[in-house]
């Protein structure tokens, strides 16, 4: 199914024009149900949109407004871990984007290989390591989408990274910068694959993000990233990882989340 076609799908549910897409990681799904004049889609109802099948992933579209700002809400995406391909995995971001987005947000749970960090911490993404193996951007390219080779120097846009942490000082939430690490999962890293991370530059680790990221820069989207730390990666503390924890650290995580966003956001619809 197409990009037109879904678009023209979601179209038919609402008349609002989203300036902003954000894309709402594991247990941070509840900044939608605070949108105005929301209107709520299952990826299912959408053609060509992938199901989410991970815990912690609703599987929604919300378009709605946030401080006057129309925007348009993913509660959950698709992993390559699920066996999704990395266009499909995309696929989301490219239909915002047709939409009319300028600026994506996108947030995540991860685990936190900088000793600095602490689970609960919001860590705004500067930069990403690809491990995934893969893009979104192989075989032919779609001119109208983007260029054959974009330009990824600065894929999370530094001026609303500034903004960003001038909202979270305004709001006295502290906020960590750092570099994101993607990992094909489903299994978390190994203490040696940590190890590894570490000494190519990656603060922390997670199994999303990159892929939505790259799609969003071929086209010219700006990308906002912040991570949410809701435990130490592996070998980083001696202690096992546990999913159920990851998202219990999550949820607790959401509400600083959604108050820096309700700051933000109408800041970065111009």
């Amino acid at each position: 199914m197409s990009v037109d076609a879904a678009a023209a799908r979601i179209r038919e549910e609402t008349e609002l024009e989203p300036l902003v897409g954000l894309v709402l990681g594991s247990g941070l799904g509840a900044l939608a149900d605070g949108l105005d004049d929301r209107v709520e889609i299952d990826y299912r109802d959408i053609p060509g949109w992938p199901v989410s099948t991970a815990a912690g992933h609703a599987g929604t579209l919300v378009v709605g407004t946030m401080e006057g700002v129309p925007v348009a809400c993913m509660r959950g995406r698709a992993h390559l871990y699920e066996g999704v391909g990395a266009e499909r995995v995309a696929f989301g971001v490219r239909v915002l984007g047709r939409l009319g987005i300028r600026t994506l947000v996108v947030t995540n749970a991860a685990g936190g290989i900088s000793p600095e960090y602490r689970p609960g911490l919001l860590v705004l993404i500067s930069d990403h390591v690809n491990l995934q193996g893969t893009s979104p951007l192989l075989g032919p390219n779609d001119d109208s989408l983007g260029p054959r080779f974009p330009d990824m120097s600065d894929a999370y846009d530094p001026e609303l990274r500034a903004r960003a942490r001038d909202a979270a000082a305004r709001l006295s939430i502290e906020l960590g910068e750092g570099v994101y690490g993607a990992w094909l999962g489903p299994q978390f890293e190994t203490p040696a694959e940590i190890r590894f991370m570490r000494a190519v530059g990656c603060d922390l680790a997670g199994m999303s993000t990159v892929q939505e990221v790259i799609a969003a820069r071929h086209l010219g989207i700006r990308v906002l990233g912040v991570s949410v730390v809701t435990n130490m990666a592996a070998g980083v503390l001696p202690e096992k990882i546990d999913h159920e924890a990851v998202l219990e650290v999550g949820a607790r995580a959401a509400g600083s989340l959604t108050r820096l966003l309700r700051e933000l956001v109408p800041t970065l619809a111009a």
